[in-house]
């Protein structure tokens, strides 16, 4: 088997032995439960429940509103205190339904589908819909859209994003290791959508023995196969995984679809499989609590809405008060102020450095030494476009192709000069996709 990969990226330190091989512990929150309705991109959900109303785990709770949107279930059994403003870890305020949880979990009763052979296209499509499945890798597109390309006839492969490039993150690994049966499920559902397209398992080669589990599980399989993948930051980058894969080309202006390709991650793979085959929402994920202020590193499969600080007394609490926590990994994660928010479905970690790596960087003046040219897997000029953002030539950003950057961070990593260039190519890049909207 070949090891594919993609020109560009780098080789950060991984951090995955922490918690790699501990297996996915299910935790129960003890307190309140917060229940964003923007948990997705697109319109929020609207709450259909009101303060004192009584609920159940999996009972719908907020209703999609809009094409592109997502229902949003109740994650535990309880009353509801309040729907109310608070915040998410990205620093906007969504509304949440409050929920005092009871403690006991009660469920409401599902409707057992049909097995997924003898449902229709429109019926899979349907269940995925009203499960409030996204994607739980990175934005959260409700998945029922993404299944729902223009043309299903020229989607010719699934890839399922088991790569997880994101150093310290391990839930995709665990995932893989403890139940790949249940992986190969759900990508077959999914291949019952496209009548011309091939399933590919897209795994990185740092993840051996999962590779060798599934290909095994995948041997007389005509449709499915198992892509072995070069360890290598941002392998899992959704332009990086189908060059990598496939050898097709998307650019900003391309969706995967217009390659002929769809990409979902492990966990929303999962979600599809119990929406599918049991008729479940998504109410839980796993989520990765780890680095090195952690005394017990951990993957935990928890309800949505659980509060992230109750995730980190769960994991042992702190060795001692970090200096950074991240939610998500260190390339594309988010510093957070706060631990005090609840889990969404697009929380993937949470990251406790004892000592902030970047607290006594100095920057100093670009040299022009290249190295950001050479790790970058867009193919563009990051100092050159740091440059125009600073300056706010708005003119030069774009025709030097400042929106082909995929704020993968790879260089800021390397360079010497330790120039912030992601954050500055980010806020050039935000103003002209606001502009192009408009």
């Amino acid at each position: 088997m070949s090891i594919l990969t993609f020109k560009g990226g780098i080789h950060p330190y991984e951090g995955k032995e922490l918690s790699k091989d501990n297996p996915i512990a299910e935790y129960n929150p003890k307190g309140d439960v917060a229940v964003a309705m923007s948990q997705h991109i697109g319109a929020p959900a609207k709450p259909i429940v009101k303060k004192g109303d009584t609920v159940l785990v999996g009972q719908l709770i907020g209703e999609a509103s809009g094409f592109v949107s997502a229902n949003v279930h109740s994650p535990v059994s309880g009353t509801v205190k309040a729907v109310e403003k608070r915040l998410l870890v990205n620093g906007s305020k969504s509304d949440c339904i409050i929920i005092e949880n009871d403690g006991n979990f009660d469920e409401v009763e599902y409707e057992k589908p049909k097995p997924y052979e003898e449902l229709s296209k429109e019926e899979i499509l349907n269940l995925i819909k009203k499960a409030g499945i996204v994607g739980m890798g990175g934005a959260g597109f409700p998945t029922n859209v993404k299944l729902s390309p223009k043309n299903p006839e020229k989607i010719d492969y699934i890839i399922v994003n088991g790569s997880e490039c994101e150093p310290y993150l391990t839930s995709d690994y665990r995932r893989l290791i403890e139940e790949p049966e249940v992986l190969i499920a759900g990508l077959k559902i999914m291949l019952r959508l496209f009548d011309n397209a091939k399933g590919i398992i897209a795994i990185e080669d740092n993840k051996s023995d999962a590779i060798k589990k599934i290909k095994e599980l995948v041997k007389d399989e005509e449709n499915i196969e198992v892509s072995k993948l070069y360890t290598k930051y941002p392998q899992g980058a959704e332009r990086m995984l189908i060059y990598a894969t496939t050898k097709r080309k998307i650019n900003s202006l391309k969706l995967p679809a217009d390659a002929g390709c769809i990409v979902d991650n492990v966990d929303t793979v999962f979600g599809i499989y119990h929406a599918v085959a049991y008729g479940k929402p998504l109410v839980k994920r796993v989520i990765t609590i780890t680095g090195d202020a952690i005394n017990s590193p951990q993957n935990f499969l928890v309800p949505i809405g659980t509060n992230q600080r109750e995730l980190i007394e769960a994991a042992g609490g702190f060795k001692s008060e970090p200096q950074k926590v991240i939610s998500g990994g260190p390339m594309m994660g988010m510093a957070m102020s706060t631990l005090d928010v609840p889990v969404v479905k697009t929380s993937s970690a949470i990251l406790c450095y004892i000592k902030d790596p970047l607290v006594d960087i100095t920057q100093t003046n670009c040299i022009n030494c290249g190295r950001c040219v050479s790790v970058c897997p867009g193919r563009v000029i990051p100092s050159r476009l740091a440059k125009f953002s600073a300056r706010g030539d708005m003119e030069s950003f774009l025709k030097y192709d400042g929106l082909e950057c995929c704020e993968c961070g790879c260089c800021s990593y390397v360079c010497p000069a330790k120039i912030n260039l992601t954050q500055a190519i980010k806020t050039m890049r935000k103003q002209a996709l606001a502009s192009r909207k408009k």
